[in-house]
């Protein structure tokens, strides 16, 4: 089963009710806030409403919580190979 992964890309301030009122339907409130939704066309069409201001990309699951923080963490830049004796 497909996903959607959708990031709301671009803030809805100043937007009429019915674009907010979408977002809302789609379960985004924040700015780089990422929900996950079934391939239908029902998701599809609200997508549509709101293709300016949100990224999607189709996936083969959905991400839990904990993967989508480790996806978001960068690398440290720096690897300890062993520890200094003291």
């Amino acid at each position: 089963m497909s996903f959607f992964r959708i990031t709301l890309h671009r803030s809805a301030i100043g937007l009429p009710k019915r674009t907010n009122g979408v977002l809302a339907a789609l379960g985004l409130r924040k700015r780089d806030q990422t929900v996950f939704h079934p391939v239908s066309a029902q998701v599809a069409g609200m997508i549509m409403k709101v293709k300016e201001l949100v990224k999607v990309a189709e996936v083969e699951r959905a991400l839990s919580p904990k993967e989508m923080r480790d996806e978001r963490k960068s690398v440290p830049g720096y690897w300890i190979e062993s520890a200094v004796p003291r």
